[in-house]
């Protein structure tokens, strides 16, 4: 076929043809491809699963009665105190002594107390305590396992660190600490966060060398690629999976720690969770009390249990392989 019949044959001159195209370094990179949102699939893919739906309900639930509910209601633990017949009432009891309604739904405890009221008084306390310490070792572990992934510098001075450290058992450490110090909220803490991002740290750091020697990365950089562009655009969507995932793990496991320690007798002196389940031990095996220990037990499970689904899934989520 000749020039003139290719020229012909597209519509064009034969100067079009041979027309002298510059060359765009940033038109030739791009590509004809679908926009891709991260964070809009991040959520199409979390809420395609309609029981994230239903956790998230558990979760807004559990928020509203942890933090809203104490802030409209008015909450005194001795009000009935000089009342015998208001201590140790049964559900159907407590109802039927002090109206029907959302306060005496779990009876009453030991000094005439709504054990409904002191159980999301309490939980306020424990979730909070969780939260912060989950949000300053993950913020901690991260920055310093990114840095510890890249350095090898680094690496050889963080890893006999840690081998002393993560050999401590955690559980020790922080009843030491507790002991050495008064158990307020803050001293409470300073335990949990003062080593417990050293094994997020080494987490997040095997993470990082697994992702950072991949074929990819290597050509970036052999193609000059800065190091934090790499970490950005290249490492930065598979860790926040990684990130999440972990934290989904964390925030339940200080609500147990918490829970652990009062329930040994060395946790906080306010009414957290952990300490209405200490004060309620001799309730659990008393005939017709039972339920001032479980009802605790109970919203504890409950709490935990919507955590951790919710980070777990949301941690599937953020996968950028469950895109596809």
């Amino acid at each position: 076929m000749t020039t003139a019949e290719v020229a012909e044959k597209h519509n064009i001159t034969v100067e079009e043809l041979f027309e002298h195209v510059e060359n765009n370094a940033e038109e030739a990179e791009r590509i004809t491809a679908p926009r891709y949102s991260y964070w809009h699939s991040v959520f199409r893919v979390f809420f395609r699963k309609k029981i994230n739906i239903i956790i998230l309900a558990l979760l807004a639930f559990i928020i509203i009665f942890t933090y809203v509910y104490p802030a409209v209601t008015e909450y005194d633990k001795f009000a009935n105190i000089m009342d015998a017949s208001a201590k140790h009432l049964t559900p159907a009891a407590a109802m039927e002594k002090f109206g029907y309604n959302i306060h005496w739904i779990f009876g009453a405890g030991a000094s005439g107390q709504s054990t409904f009221d002191a159980i999301w008084y309490g939980s306020r306390i424990s979730i909070s305590l969780a939260f912060i310490c989950a949000a300053i070792n993950m913020v901690i572990g991260v920055v310093l396992g990114a840095v510890w992934g890249f350095s090898k510098r680094f690496d050889s001075f963080m890893i006999p660190i840690y081998n002393i450290v993560g050999n401590i058992p955690y559980v020790l450490l922080i009843s030491v600490l507790v002991m050495i110090f008064s158990a307020s909220f803050w001293t409470m803490v300073f335990a949990l966060t003062i080593t417990g991002w050293i094994g997020i740290a080494y987490f997040i750091r095997t993470q990082v060398i697994i992702i950072r020697d991949r074929e990819y990365n290597l050509a970036s950089k052999c193609l000059g690629t800065s190091t934090l562009k790499i970490a950005i655009k290249n490492i930065l969507p598979f860790m926040t999976s990684v990130i999440v995932t972990q934290a989904a793990t964390e925030i339940p496991s200080y609500i147990g720690y918490e829970v652990f320690l009062a329930y040994i007798g060395m946790g906080l002196s306010d009414m957290s969770l952990g300490r209405m389940i200490y004060d309620a031990e001799s309730a659990m095996v008393t005939p017709g009390w039972q339920f001032e220990f479980w009802c605790p037990v109970a919203v504890v499970s409950f709490i935990t249990i919507v955590l951790y689904v919710v980070g777990q899934n949301l941690g599937d989520a953020t996968d950028p392989r469950t895109h596809m």
